[in-house]
């Protein structure tokens, strides 16, 4: 009992940083970054695009999270299952999710950075030290990926208010003054918070 209270303090104090390792709150928080960036605002501010990304994190891995409750949490805690086996049972839905979204070319790198011989004959077979990261890396390019899709209706607006404003000798006037009211009009009038969220969990329904 006092080893497992020391886990549980353990993994209690290094909880936010297995959210952010093994669920889609990457891919999230960059994508609505690069929004952000790309409107030159200031606004949201950083605590309500966290939320944002945290609320769509815990409705994008409710399923997953909620079979880690039903196959481990829960039978450990009625002891049905000893501690270890319940890490064990806690690990595989985490396993299955991240294979799911990780890019094989990035599974194949750590699995030949790795210490010790590891095949990727059998995906489910593979150490969570391998996994982990090979999803980071792969959640940060669709991250990018996306955010470059939302940048380029942006700069183009930018570089036609700038091309207008040159036509027409108003070379003191910065374009993003113009440009800014442009791009919020653009973005408030195809709703565009509407359909970022719903591009995001659409991006987690089908494996990437």
């Amino acid at each position: 009992m006092p080893l497992q209270i020391l886990v549980m303090f353990t993994v209690l104090s290094i909880a936010p940083g297995l959210v952010i390792m093994t669920t889609c709150f990457v891919r999230i928080i960059i994508v609505l970054s690069f929004l952000r960036n790309a409107l030159t605002l200031q606004t949201p501010p950083n605590q309500v695009l966290l939320a944002l990304a945290m609320f769509l994190t815990f409705f994008i891995m409710q399923p997953t999270w909620k079979k880690v409750v039903d196959d481990a949490i829960t039978p450990m805690r009625d002891n049905k299952i000893t501690f270890e086996q319940g890490v064990d049972r806690a690990e595989a839905p985490l396993k299955t999710f991240m294979l799911k979204y990780a890019g094989e070319q990035d599974l194949r790198l750590f699995i030949s950075m790795s210490p010790t011989p590891v095949e990727l004959t059998t995906p489910d077979a593979l150490p969570i030290q391998i996994i982990i990261p090979a999803f980071m890396l792969s959640e940060l390019k669709r991250g990018f990926e996306m955010g470059l899709m939302i940048l380029l209706p942006f700069l183009v607006i930018d570089m036609v208010v700038a091309s207008i404003l040159m036509a027409l000798g108003m070379m003191m006037l910065p374009p993003p003054t113009v440009s800014l009211p442009v791009k919020l009009m653009v973005f408030v009038l195809v709703d565009g918070w509407t359909l970022l969220v719903k591009s995001i969990v659409d991006s987690f329904k089908v494996p990437t």
